[in-house]
């Protein structure tokens, strides 16, 4: 766990921030990251296992970019289903898939990662993205993933990490302490919203003590990436045949 880290917040009504500053969560994504969460996406989907028609989950699919992006980089994905926490999230990925006459081949179920409600073995994959560290009891949504899983199935989490280099991890603590949080409060008019990264960034386990979390639900041949000198990381996991 990175030293001298702030208490984070209670993760108990995340998904009512996120109802908040739904109208303007892309445009951040783009700016706060500088571009380059369209690159981590595609990471993602590299690691989509290779055999022709996928049904895929994507957890967290928020405003479902991951989604998106699946359909354009990922021909082996015949179906899919994004799930989310925040109805407001939903709406804006909702409206993008009509948009792109993808409404069809995604279905957007408003849920909860620690009790899916989904039928066992019916994945292929499991995606989320950015949205592992929100979860309350991030074992349960890993048992979850596991479950849902068709055997051989795999599960794919990116994840904010910190870098190792320590005086490229103090310079990025610096932007995702102090310019970060201006710069969303300022465009999403919620003070609260990036105060709650950087917080819940910082106190959540990644690298090997995260390759533990999914080994203990059961995952397989788990593996850490680190990506963009470890600001986040992409792990991945199979559920046993």
């Amino acid at each position: 766990m990175p030293e001298n880290t702030p208490t984070p917040p209670s993760r108990m009504q995340a998904f009512k921030m996120f109802d908040r500053i739904a109208h303007r969560y892309d445009l951040l994504n783009r700016i706060l990251s500088m571009g380059t969460d369209v690159g981590w996406r595609k990471r993602l989907n590299r690691r989509i296992p290779n055999q022709p028609g996928l049904h895929v989950l994507d957890l967290a699919t928020g405003t479902t970019d991951v989604l998106i992006s699946m359909h354009g980089a990922c021909p082996q994905v015949e179906s899919g289903v994004g799930l989310d926490m925040s109805g407001g999230m939903l709406k804006y990925g909702q409206l993008k898939l009509n948009k792109l006459g993808l409404n069809q081949k995604f279905r957007l179920v408003r849920g909860d990662a620690t009790c899916l409600g989904l039928e066992s073995e019916q994945f292929d994959a499991v995606t989320i993205s950015f949205g592992i560290r929100n979860v309350l009891d991030v074992p349960a949504a890993l048992g979850e993933m596991r479950r849902i899983l068709k055997p051989g199935g795999r599960a794919l989490i990116l994840e904010f990490s910190l870098p190792a280099n320590r005086p490229f991890r103090a310079l990025y603590l610096f932007y995702f302490r102090n310019i970060l949080p201006r710069i969303g409060a300022l465009l999403s008019g919620d003070s609260h919203a990036y105060r709650y990264l950087n917080e819940t960034v910082e106190t959540f386990p990644y690298g090997e003590d995260f390759c533990k979390l999914m080994r203990d639900a059961g995952f397989e041949s788990v593996s850490a990436t680190p990506l963009t000198f470890g600001i986040a990381s992409l792990y991945q996991g199979e559920r046993g045949r």
